[in-house]
């Protein structure tokens, strides 16, 4: 299943990459960006991993330098039946955790400073277990991916802004014109969003459902994850890249009502709430 919505996502964010070029000039911009697709395509199935954590400027963690969390990763990757992925330390005060990779022979699993900080060592145990249901799952390849495309589709609206300040819109061949860069500048980061929305919020919970199953800490997981919203909220990360933010177990980021509305996170409040029920069950 996840296999097929790799190949969807792959697809969707092509053809929009492909569309925004053939707005931007037509026929000739169109190949420019199906160009540029296929390489984000290839760089991020084999790179973006890598890309990810040195954006965050991750330096791995090696066993001498947390014994603690390397046992709890490896308690955990044995329980789930898989290789035990690398570890690195993201130097952010902003409480948070990660996973990305290709698959779960070659994941990557990032703590930031602040969340060693600020959770207990059970708290702590229900957010790695939470990451390493995503990297079981194979939810990371998806993820990574999504990750990519989206900040260059980003990355090209933000160009797209400047093309119309420069007044640089070529409807000679075939562009849209000055207002339909504007237009695309403002529109092409929210559907990348959709894009994003539509893939991460049904994982977000699996992760919870089975990462609680995982460590038998349902509770445990509510805790942190209620810790790392409110401190998300006093302290919103200010760096980094929004086309990232659906990797997190937490958004990071911070925004209006459109950019709450269109959160790759589903509700922390029901994230909670279905974590509690589950500590019945277990």
């Amino acid at each position: 299943m996840n296999a097929l919505k790799t190949v969807l996502l792959l697809t969707v964010l092509t053809l929009l990459l492909v569309f925004i070029g053939q707005l931007i000039a037509g026929p000739v911009g169109a190949l420019v960006a199906f160009v540029i697709a296929l390489l984000m395509n290839l760089v991020s199935f084999w790179f973006a991993d890598k890309m990810v954590i040195g954006m965050y400027r991750g330096k791995e963690i090696l066993p001498q330098d947390d014994p603690e969390l390397h046992r709890i990763v490896n308690n955990l990757s044995q329980a789930a039946n898989i290789p035990k992925p690398k570890l690195y330390l993201v130097p952010l005060n902003v409480p948070n955790a990660f996973a990305t990779g290709r698959n779960p022979g070659h994941a990557s699993l990032a703590v930031t400073k602040g969340i060693l900080r600020i959770l207990n060592r059970e708290e702590l145990e229900g957010v790695i277990s939470h990451e390493i249901s995503h990297i079981k799952n194979r939810d990371i390849l998806i993820g990574t991916i999504a990750a990519t495309l989206a900040g260059a589709i980003m990355m090209i609206a933000y160009w797209a802004r400047w093309i119309a300040f420069l007044g640089a819109g070529d409807e000679d061949r075939g562009g849209i014109g000055l207002i339909g860069i504007l237009l695309l500048s403002i529109l092409a980061p929210l559907a990348a969003s959709i894009v994003q929305l539509a893939i991460s919020r049904t994982r977000e919970y699996q992760a919870d459902k089975s990462g609680a199953y995982l460590s038998g800490k349902p509770l445990a997981l509510a805790s942190a994850l209620e810790k790392l919203e409110i401190a998300a909220r006093r302290n919103p990360l200010r760096g980094g890249s929004p086309a990232t933010s659906h990797l997190f177990i937490v958004n990071p980021f911070r925004g209006d009502f459109v950019f709450r509305l269109f959160s790759t996170h589903p509700p922390i409040e029901e994230r909670i709430k279905r974590l509690r029920a589950l500590a019945g069950v277990i």
